[in-house]
């Protein structure tokens, strides 16, 4: 039996590519339907994050003119993150799977079949993962290595090489439902689910317009945000540098009376400046990472809501 397939796009000042994603998209989801791969119900859910630019106006007026797609606009500018779980909670309201993905068409559409196909076959979630980095340049590679390295030794646990771009089924993003928390990171939260999932491996072009959204400032945002808002392992290596760090003193305390009462002076005072300034910005640093967790706790606590959307463009 066939299923409704939405596909979810987030859009901030995305005025520049929406027509060619929309024109590509609706192609692609035709051939679904002819094929008896999916529904006749069908859509493109553009999602507007607060655009300063003609986004939203460019949604209306697709809307008119495309039967595929419809639209949510939100209050003002909440994120990326939030932008996609106001689209994937809306979607689940129609549709049986809901594929998410960047408005940028860097993201295979060909690869889509493969994904529903997985979904008819049992698997909730299906993450696309790219196939390499040999286009990227050095440093964007260099630190797209480095960031998966560092969220895993952190402990947030995330898919190698997947971004947004996936396939969750209505019964998992219901169970996405469940996660409450207002600071996002859905690389990390999504994995939590559970269920079977699997993977579909395909290469990302480049950005077919307009420029990223997501500079090196933002990426180590991004990144922050990821540790600190799935991951307690930032506080107990705080404490473990804390029990290093007294461990340390006492050796040395130990070092000083020794060579006091075998007449020798301890020459520091370089070192002891060294060690001071040291263990003093490392005392800001920590300071500043526990102030990262109850900052994060505080927002929790106040309990507002993700996102407040304006309007709604249905069939």
């Amino acid at each position: 039996m066939k299923d409704t397939l939405y596909v979810v796009i987030p859009c901030y000042n995305e005025q520049e590519v929406l027509r060619e994603t929309t024109k590509r998209l609706s192609e692609k989801i035709k051939s679904l339907i002819k094929n008896e791969i999916i529904t006749k119900d069908s859509r493109i859910l553009f999602v507007d994050d607060g655009s300063r630019d003609d986004t939203w106006k460019l949604i209306s007026d697709l809307y008119e003119q495309n039967e595929f797609v419809t639209g949510l606009k939100l209050s003002r500018n909440k994120g990326h993150q939030n932008a996609l779980l106001a689209g994937l909670f809306e979607a689940s309201e129609h549709a049986d799977m809901i594929v998410s993905m960047d408005a940028d068409l860097q993201d295979d559409i060909d690869v889509l079949d493969q994904f529903i196909e997985k979904y008819y076959k049992g698997s909730q979630i299906v993450y696309g993962v790219r196939k390499s980095r040999k286009k990227d340049t050095f440093f964007k590679r260099t630190t797209a290595v480095a960031f998966y390295k560092l969220m895993r030794a952190f402990g947030v646990e995330l898919i190698y090489n997947h971004a947004d771009y996936r396939l969750m089924s209505k019964r998992a993003v219901e169970e996405l439902k469940n996660y409450k928390e207002v600071n996002l990171f859905l690389r990390g939260i999504i994995p939590l689910i559970g269920f079977q999932t699997s993977i579909v491996e395909y290469d990302r072009g480049e950005r077919f317009a307009g420029e990223s959204k997501y500079p090196l400032r933002k990426m180590i945002y991004f990144a922050i945000d990821g540790i600190t808002s799935t991951s307690v392992r930032p506080i107990r290596m705080i404490t473990m540098f804390g029990f290093l760090s007294i461990l340390f003193s006492i050796v040395y305390a130990i070092f000083v009376i020794w060579g006091h009462f075998h007449g020798s002076t301890i020459q520091g005072w370089t070192t002891s400046i060294l060690l001071l300034c040291f263990f003093g910005g490392a005392q800001i640093m920590c300071t500043g990472i526990v102030g990262e967790y109850v900052g994060k706790i505080y927002l929790e606590t106040k309990g507002r809501p993700r996102f407040i959307v304006e309007k709604k463009l249905e069939r």
